[in-house]
C-alpha cells in the first residue's frame, strides 16, 4: 500500500505494520528473521569500529574483520530483497497501478507477483550452478569454496548458499501473495 492510501485510510504512513497479510506464514517468519539481518548489520559496524581501533591506537590490526563484515553485510543484502518483498515495500512503478480501480490493480498484483515470482525461480536455477560450483569438487566431493585471502575463510561459498536459499524463498513467496491475491484475500 502506497504513503499516500496509508495516509487516507487514517494511519500514520510510518507505521511498521509488518508483512502484508496477503504474505501469509511464510511472509511473518520472514518478517521476524528480519531482526537478525538488522542486528548483523549493528555488528558489522561494531567490527569495523573495533578493527580501527586496534589498527590506529594498538597498530595491530586483524586479518579478518573486513571479510567478516562483508560477508555480513552481503547476507543482509541479499535478504533485504526477499524482506521487502514480504512487506510489500519493494519498488513497483506506479505510473499506472495507483490509478486504476481495486479490481484491475488485483489482477495487476497476481500479473505482477507471477512475473516475480518467474524471475526469482530463475535466479534460483542460476544461483544452485554456483552453488554447484562452490559446493562440490568435480570429482563429487563436498568443499565450500574460501577466499584465498591470507585469513581465507569460506565466505564466498557461504554467501552463494545463502543467494541460493533466499531465490527459492522469495520464489515461493511470491506464489503466495499471487494465490492470496487470486483468492481476494485481505
Amino acid at each position: 500500500m502506497s504513503d499516500q492510501n496509508t495516509a487516507e485510510a487514517g494511519g500514520d504512513p510510518r507505521a511498521d505494520k509488518g508483512a502484508i497479510e496477503e504474505a501469509g506464514r511464510l511472509g511473518r517468519a520472514i518478517n521476524a528473521g528480519g531482526l537478525i539481518f538488522a542486528i548483523g548489520i549493528l555488528c558489522a559496524a561494531a567490527i569495523l569500529i573495533n578493527e580501527v581501533f586496534l589498527r590506529y591506537v594498538f597498530n595491530a590490526p586483524t586479518i579478518w574483520a573486513h571479510e567478516t563484515t562483508i560477508f555480513i553485510c552481503g547476507l543482509a543484502f541479499i535478504y533485504g530483497g526477499l524482506y521487502c518483498a514480504a512487506r510489500d515495500q519493494h519498488i513497483r512503478v506506479v505510473l499506472i497501478y495507483d490509478f486504476v480501480p481495486p479490481r484491475v490493480r488485483r489482477a495487476l498484483d497476481i500479473v505482477i507477483s507471477l512475473a516475480n515470482a518467474s524471475a526469482a525461480g530463475m535466479f534460483a536455477w542460476a544461483a544452485w550452478s554456483m552453488v554447484q560450483r562452490a559446493r562440490f569438487r568435480p570429482d563429487g566431493t563436498v568443499w565450500i569454496e574460501r577466499s584465498g585471502s591470507a585469513w581465507d575463510p569460506v565466505y564466498p561459498g557461504l554467501l552463494k548458499v545463502a543467494l541460493f536459499v533466499v531465490m527459492i524463498a522469495l520464489c515461493l513467496q511470491f506464489l503466495i501473495l499471487a494465490l492470496n491475491y487470486a483468492r481476494g484475500r485481505k
